[in-house]
């Protein structure tokens, strides 16, 4: 995919303008973790369940009249999928979104309840996702708006850390020193690092989709093994970063984290019990990984709960289960 412009500061500062016009900020919660607050910024609670909306709504907003007029096409598990066509319901843009045959039902269901036609492809199969919606863009002659390797898109999810800033700043009396997010291609772990740039961001894979913690290490970017395992973090599950969003994670991020399964579903249960939040897997990583003791916590701890879409089952399993 060709990049047409690489994402700043001063766009995030843009797109969270915008945002700050169609959307009121998301709560910004006090967790005690041994003795120590975190703030858990409660992106769960967007209007399509996880913090794609911002930005799906920045890179439409954008896009001039003859795109509008020729649609759009995005690629994702489901979160991205609705934040985009959320974000085109209401501009009157088309939308067609590239889904995984395996996305969680709910997930697809959401998505088609928006507005939008579901092209579906087989992950499990090993089709790629991002030819797909090549072929489907090409057919329509739509731009493509992807999950995380876009400009606007990465400087939409930047404004997630304008918001906490301004909360913590009212809340903790000064900016977050740390904040740990949960990640899959690194847009929003890059929008955060281009809003916060005196924080240290702490992106957040699941077991067996390690590609930015390892690509941080090597110093390029590396895919995920090819036999990597199933995961329920569906909307963590991507094959690899991409250079737009690795230009700015290899700048920012010294080290990335790794979420177990078991550790993933501890932070569902206790975001639950005291949080009274409902979070996806994925949406959990980054509780997961400070619940665990794996990063030393600053003195303004932030931590991403990025959705809740979850299938009522699954999240109901996971709250009856004991690890």
């Amino acid at each position: 995919m060709t990049i047409t412009r690489e994402p700043t500061a001063a766009g995030v500062a843009i797109a969270a303008r915008k945002v700050a016009e169609i959307l009121p900020a998301t709560p910004l919660l006090p967790l005690e973790i041994d003795g120590r607050m975190i703030w858990c910024k409660a992106e769960s609670l967007q209007p399509v369940g996880a913090f794609k909306i911002r930005g799906a709504w920045h890179r439409l907003t954008d896009l001039d009249e003859g795109q509008r007029a020729a649609g759009v096409v995005g690629v994702s598990s489901g979160n991205h999928a609705q934040g985009v066509a959320w974000a085109a319901q209401r501009l009157g843009i088309t939308a067609t979104i590239v889904m995984p045959v395996d996305a969680p039902e709910v997930k697809l269901a959401n998505t088609r309840a928006l507005g939008a036609e579901v092209v579906l492809y087989d992950r499990p199969g090993g089709e790629d996702r991002d030819e797909v919606a090549q072929r489907e863009c090409e057919k329509r002659g739509a731009t493509l708006v992807h999950a995380f390797a876009d400009a606007w898109v990465i400087e939409g999810q930047g404004s997630t850390g304008i918001e906490i800033t301004a909360q913590m700043q009212a809340l903790a009396g000064g900016a977050p020193d740390l904040i740990v997010a949960p990640c899959g291609g690194g847009g929003l772990t890059a929008g955060l690092a281009l809003a916060c740039p005196d924080a240290r961001i702490v992106p957040v894979e699941p077991e067996g989709w390690d590609d930015v913690c390892r690509s941080l290490v090597a110093g390029r970017i590396l895919p995920v093994d090819p036999f990597a395992p199933p995961t329920a973090c569906d909307a963590l599950q991507t094959p690899s970063t991409k250079a737009v969003n690795f230009a700015v994670l290899k700048q920012r991020c010294a080290f990335g984290l790794i979420a177990t399964p078991a550790e993933v579903r501890a932070a569902q249960r206790l975001a639950f019990a005291k949080l009274r939040l409902v979070l996806e897997p994925g949406g959990a990583a980054a509780l997961a990984a400070v619940l665990a003791g794996k990063v030393d916590l600053g003195e303004r701890t932030a931590v991403v709960l990025s959705g809740g879409n979850t299938d009522a089952e699954a999240f109901a399993r996971v709250l009856a289960e004991e690890d």
